[in-house]
């Protein structure tokens, strides 16, 4: 059952003393990851790959990294992949970053997790397929970058496979910040909500999602 908060634990045998916050099932973890700051500025060491595999226990080849660049209010999602796992961090300003539990059979279907994330906080969130994410630009010129990748020896074509689920579905009930307004793409303002996604066959199954 997914929990209402973040708990932080140990990452066995992780490196430069990373910290990893498990979400619910072994698919979402929150890495803490290091920065290095001095006279020019700061050096942000957010993604290692052999600390992902003993984070999550799983391979992942990494297909495509993309980067957004948001104005306030800026909200991106409801995103998901049937095959692709994503690993997710902010380099500047603040999002509200948002994780539902989209896999039909789960758990914890149409559970969500919310945090906020910004540049100032080292860490990245990694997401096994299935799992969508969203996230809410918290100020101007916010820069999220991506990592997408699915399971070793395997190719995807993630813009292809990439799907979305509306964030103000009501069954999900996302209790995303009063302020500032969200400002959406067309693609997410028209995307169906949760139990019409499920009925039109479109999410992942809980067995068959692999990351």
């Amino acid at each position: 059952m997914l929990r209402a908060r973040w708990r932080g634990v140990a990452a066995a045998g992780g490196r430069g003393g990373a910290s990893v916050d498990p979400w619910g099932p072994v698919d979402a973890r929150w890495l803490s990851t290091a920065s290095h700051r001095d006279t020019r500025g700061v050096l942000h060491a957010w993604f290692d790959g052999e600390a992902v595999r003993r984070a999550t226990g799983r391979e992942v080849t990494v297909t495509r990294a993309n980067a957004t660049v948001s104005r306030r209010g800026a909200l991106r999602g409801i995103k998901y992949s049937l095959a692709t796992a994503k690993y997710v961090t902010c380099l500047r300003g603040a999002v509200f970053d948002v994780v539902v539990d989209l896999r039909v059979g789960s758990p914890g279907f149409g559970r969500w997790r919310g945090r906020r994330l910004d540049g100032d906080t080292p860490g990245a969130l990694y997401l096994g397929a299935g799992l969508g994410h969203a996230c809410l630009a918290l100020g101007d010129d916010t820069v999220v970058a991506y990592l997408l990748g699915g399971p070793a020896g395997t190719a995807s074509d993630v813009a292809e496979a990439e799907r979305t689920v509306h964030p103000f579905a009501r069954e999900l009930g996302i209790a995303w910040p009063s302020s500032p307004r969200p400002i959406l793409s067309e693609r997410d303002a028209c995307a169906p909500g949760l139990h019409a996604a499920r009925d039109s066959g479109l999410l992942p199954v809980h067995h068959r999602s692999t990351a």
